[in-house]
């Protein structure tokens, strides 16, 4: 009974330490006044706690404020350098890996170009960058490896959770990778890892447009397309964490091929490489993708009307572009030529079109607070194609729940995959209330 007694205790403290924390977090500087009424801890438990935060170098005095009659009161929050917390995004085109202090604040970075699908087909050399990369911004930053509190790493595809985290990737191709065995062998850096887009969903609810929702979904569109579904406040995963795989509903019945394997699915219409596949048929060439390639085989490599575009972009529209930075350059230039061509802009129009049924389909779903637009690419059609995207959506929802949605933009930009990936780690030191 006495042993119980004491695991009681012992997870009773635990407890109060993590709340503690996370208000100091997010809600500081606060005095210990305010974190009484906002925890609803006695003052003796915030006293305790508190001092405990302090002498572990987790919590620091902020100064101070005047008080109703009395003397001042210290001010306290968590101490950005306590810690550190490394955030690595494993894009289609790109691993980059971040560094940030306890408060999210970039002290390094360090990003190497990757072949589309690589970490499907040849897992290996990708998970030499990324250990490349942590003792790249582990160096630069000049942080102790000891105070590092952990690694996330964002993926594309389906990451599922065991002894040993394994990576179903979404193309058609190898399987089950084992990420988290393969990055064991050249670190011992605590591990964190899970899908991008749901990494990236839990920065925006805490730190960006999501902030104040319970209920949303942050709808993530690049090179694919995926969606963090929040639901409770909480990430929603499904029986096994494949949940928000949304570029892979179906739009078109016996469409266009997607790389998964299957045929009409959402991201082979709004995807980027599906938008540039789209203006580079209309402009009697080919912007690069599978489906592409077979069109510039008939096609030839004339470019006809669809030149300025091209140029645009810094290539030839009949050019075959892989994905990457002339993927990104080529999207933003059919974006940018929609006001004054008309290729662009029909090509634009029907993608907003396609992304309004997908919308549609999120709302009458999931009945979110918010639909949140983020990627590289949703952001550049967002910022210029928003109003139509609402107006496609509200054709395709039911009335009622479209009413009560708000539909906008994401707000921490285009390149937030590492900081989200940053958060696994952070979630886990505020949970446990411990930085290692």
């Amino acid at each position: 009974m006495g042993q119980m007694n004491r695991r009681t205790v012992r997870d009773l403290r635990r407890g109060n330490r993590s709340t503690l924390l996370r208000q100091l977090y997010f809600q500081g500087p606060v005095s210990r006044q305010e974190l009484g009424t906002l925890t609803g801890l006695s003052s003796g438990s915030v006293s305790n706690v508190v001092g405990e935060l302090l002498a572990d170098g987790l919590v620091e005095e902020a100064g101070s404020v005047e008080s109703d009659g009395g003397r001042p009161r210290t001010l306290l929050r968590v101490a950005p350098g306590s810690g550190h917390l490394i955030g690595v995004d494993v894009g289609e085109t790109h691993v980059r890996v971040e560094l940030f202090d306890l408060t999210l604040t970039e002290l390094a970075r360090w990003e190497h170009p990757l072949t589309p699908g690589g970490l499907e087909r040849e897992p290996e050399p990708v998970v030499g960058h990324i250990l490349t990369g942590l003792d790249a911004v582990v160096a630069k930053s000049g942080a102790e490896p000891g105070k590092v509190i952990g690694v996330g790493v964002g993926v594309p595809g389906v990451v599922e959770q065991g002894d040993e985290a394994l990576v179903h990737g979404p193309t058609a191709g190898r399987d089950a990778v084992p990420l988290e065995r393969l990055l064991r062998t050249g670190t011992e850096l605590p591990l964190f890892i899970d899908n991008g887009a749901t990494a990236q969903g839990q920065a925006e609810m805490w730190f960006g447009a999501g902030r104040g929702a319970d209920n949303a979904v942050i709808a993530l569109i690049g090179s694919g397309v995926g969606a963090a579904i929040v639901t409770a406040g909480m990430p929603y995963r499904g029986a096994t964490s494949s949940a928000g795989e949304w570029g892979h509903t179906v739009v078109q019945v016996g469409g266009r091929a997607c790389r998964c394997g299957a045929v009409g699915c959402l991201e082979a219409y709004v995807g980027a490489q599906a938008v540039l596949d789209r203006y580079g048929r209309r402009a009697g060439g080919v912007y690069g993708g599978a489906e592409g390639d077979a069109a510039a085989a008939g096609a030839g490599a004339g470019a006809g009307a669809g030149a300025g575009v091209g140029a645009a972009a810094g290539v030839g529209a009949g050019a075959c572009l892989g994905a990457g930075e002339d993927q990104q350059a080529a999207f933003a230039a059919i974006v940018g030529a929609a006001g004054t061509e008309a290729r662009a802009r029909e090509v634009l129009e029907e993608t907003a079109a396609y992304l309004g049924a997908g919308i549609a389909d999120l709302i009458n779903l999931f009945n979110p607070e918010r639909i949140i637009l983020g990627g590289w690419a949703g952001l550049l059609l967002g910022g210029r194609m928003l109003p139509r995207i609402r107006a496609a959506t509200a054709a395709y929802a039911l009335h009622r729940p479209y009413a009560q949605t708000e539909i906008g933009l994401a707000e921490l930009g285009p390149d937030a995959v590492a900081l989200g990936a940053a958060t696994l780690p952070l979630a886990h030191f505020l949970a446990t209330g411990r930085a290692r």
